[in-house]
């Protein structure tokens, strides 16, 4: 009989550097909004956090300022900023001026297309479901995300990533202070799903104009 083959032990995956694990931890935590604006972080208590030393941590808080999400204090820590009255307004506009645009581009829409947003709408219904906030807000930004990709110019589609950050911490920030609005989120992307399966290019703008404007309302709080 012969012998069994050498079971093979495959390697243990090889964790990311300190620094990334750091940053990675720190900007989930606020952009879920765990860490939320104001709140100071110290060096140690981030270190004690991740299970590494200082020097990682200084190295992701330097790429974090960059980044905009948070402000270095020398001896006292990190700062996480809130989201400005101004920058509200400066991801809407942009986001409209980009959306509006594709959802245009959109109609006539390919079956692969309808096909990919009724997975991302039924991906979200079930996100709600469970209560993931976080979660939510991810995929309401990549249903809005593919509809972009879809108007077929690269460039366009780079500036709308780079207001990924942005986009995940307002989701949050108004679902947690306007809960209704996750349900409504969901009505209105389907209207803009339904109107760019029949077509209605005017249509599919409409709906981005209100969905998009109702989240410079709800964020500067001033619906009530």
């Amino acid at each position: 009989m012969p012998a069994a083959p050498p079971v093979v032990t495959p390697p243990p995956a090889k964790q990311p550097p300190a620094a990334e694990r750091v940053y990675t931890h720190i900007k989930k935590a606020v952009l879920d909004r765990r860490y939320e604006g104001g709140t100071l972080l110290t060096e140690g208590g981030l270190a004690d956090a991740v299970g590494v030393s200082r020097t990682p941590v200084r190295e992701a808080l330097l790429r974090l300022e960059v980044e905009g999400l948070i402000k270095l204090y020398p001896k006292k820590g990190a700062l996480v900023l809130a989201v400005s009255a101004q920058e509200i307004a400066d991801v809407v506009e942009t986001r409209l001026l980009v959306e509006e645009f594709a959802a245009r581009k959109a109609v006539p829409a390919s079956a692969k297309l309808i096909g990919r947003l009724e997975e991302l709408l039924d991906e979200q219904r079930r996100q709600v479901a469970a209560g993931d906030l976080a979660a939510v807000s991810v995929a309401d930004r990549c249903f809005h995300a593919e509809i972009v990709r879809n108007a077929g110019n690269e460039i366009l589609s780079r500036l709308y990533d780079q207001l990924r950050d942005r986009q995940l911490r307002m989701g949050v920030a108004v679902m947690e202070a306007h809960p209704g609005r996750i349900a409504a989120n969901i009505t209105e992307h389907t209207e803009l799903l339904e109107a760019i399966r029949a077509g209605d290019a005017d249509g599919a703008a409409q709906v981005v104009r209100r969905h998009v404007g109702r989240v410079r309302v709800l964020v500067r709080g001033e619906d009530r």
